[in-house]
């Protein structure tokens, strides 16, 4: 049997941390009698700390001596918990991301992992070495060192996961498993024993923050089955599988919150063919993430277009779309409101999912601003003002709390 663990930052957070993380691996290796590969992630703030001692000298460091930076943090932990298992008598060794194999892109800062080279790690675990690897990093095939962007420490345990054809993955944080909803908003949240990968993937997008959808769409993509636990407690965690793994599919699932959204209002745009390839394609171009669109009907000649994006491109956005204002009416930003979505695989055969979240908002007297639905999918935007009302209604009209 192979697991593959990955600790995140703060699981990793200072010497006594990677002590405790040490007698979880012992403590797994002798309740299951299992190989271990085991992922970490650099001491909370670590990346951070290197990227302001790189911002000290540039505004614009050179991407490739960021990579060269910051995959430090994640090789000084690795190295740190391999001393930490050989002094309680475990054999372990410490691997960067050259050294484990894995291989990617030449994109510096963002790169995507191509493939990996096992035969090192096997060649390891078949000699009972517990293998430590710093994650979030690899090398492209000219031998330069790549950091993974965001999340970058559980892409490298999935990827790990599923070239070594493990068992399982088992992400540990400070959180013990995926909610129906945020605890903090919601007391009466409950821990979802599992869930689908594209549950998973639409709450992760919708703004649930425990697991990043690059890492879960990879996890789906190599059939890995993933754990969401906390290093800090023995609590079961929540499975994140195939839809087929799990017998009972609730009609909804969980409620996500996504605070970071601002609405795009474009008033009386010429409506042509190819306008709307324009904008969109203008704000494709630098990058900006559009979510949920609506067009009105157009009338003299005239059509108004909502559209919404994270907050925090609004400032590129307002320079992007600079370019229309002699074509339009105006164009207004409104950073007041938020996204709030519900998500379940019971909904491709339910009906009158929608007409509950609706009048459930109604009784409470939310406005709905726009609309966006998918299979499993219904995401709403409302005003920020509402919107963690909105979340504790909504799991209340489907009781989430049973």
């Amino acid at each position: 049997m192979l697991i593959v663990q990955k600790y995140g930052g703060t699981s990793m957070g200072d010497c006594q941390r990677i002590q405790n993380v040490a007698e979880r691996i012992i403590q797994t290796k002798e309740q299951k009698n299992c190989a271990l590969v085991v992922v970490v992630s650099a001491m909370s703030g670590e990346t951070d700390r290197l990227l302001e001692y790189a911002h000290f000298f540039s505004t614009l460091p050179e991407s490739r001596e960021l990579d060269m930076a910051l995959s430090a943090g994640e090789r000084i932990t690795s190295a740190l918990l391999a001393i930490a298992l050989n002094a309680k008598g475990i054999k372990a060794i410490s691997l960067s991301g050259r050294g484990a194999g894995i291989i990617t892109e030449s994109t510096h800062t963002k790169a995507r992992i191509k493939y990996i080279q096992t035969q090192h790690i096997e060649e390891l675990i078949k000699k009972g070495y517990v293998v430590v690897v710093a994650g979030f990093q690899g090398v492209d095939e000219n031998g330069e060192v790549t950091t993974l962007g965001r999340g970058g420490s559980d892409l490298s345990a999935v990827a790990l996961a599923g070239a070594l054809k493990a068992d399982k993955c088992e992400i540990y944080s400070d959180v013990d498993g995926i909610y129906t909803t945020d605890p903090r908003i919601e007391s009466k949240a409950k821990k979802i024993e599992k869930i689908s990968y594209d549950e998973m993937l639409e709450l992760a997008s919708m703004g649930a923050k425990v697991l990043l959808n690059r890492s879960v769409e990879l996890a789906k993509k190599l059939n890995v089955k993933l754990v969401s636990k906390s290093s800090f407690s023995q609590n079961e965690g929540t499975l994140i599988t195939n839809e087929e793994d799990i017998m009972e599919k609730p009609i909804v699932s969980g409620v996500a919150l996504d605070k970071n959204q601002a609405r795009v209002s474009i008033a009386d745009v010429l409506d042509r063919p190819g306008i709307a390839a324009e904008i969109f394609g203008i704000l494709a171009q630098s990058n900006i993430n559009v979510d949920m669109i609506v067009q009105t009907i157009g009338r003299d000649g005239k059509t108004d277009i909502d559209f919404t994006i994270p907050q925090t491109e609004v400032e590129l956005a307002k320079k992007v779309l600079e370019r229309f204002k002699n074509d339009v009416e105006s164009i207004e930003y409104d950073c007041d409101i938020a996204k709030v979505s519900i998500v379940g695989v019971g909904m491709k055969s339910h009906t009158g999912v929608a007409s509950a979240a609706f009048n459930a908002l109604a009784k409470d007297n939310i406005n709905i601003m726009m609309i966006g639905t998918s299979e499993i999918k219904i995401s709403m935007i409302v005003n920020i003002k509402y919107a963690e009302l909105a979340v504790r209604t909504l799991h209340d009209v489907y009781h989430l709390d049973k």
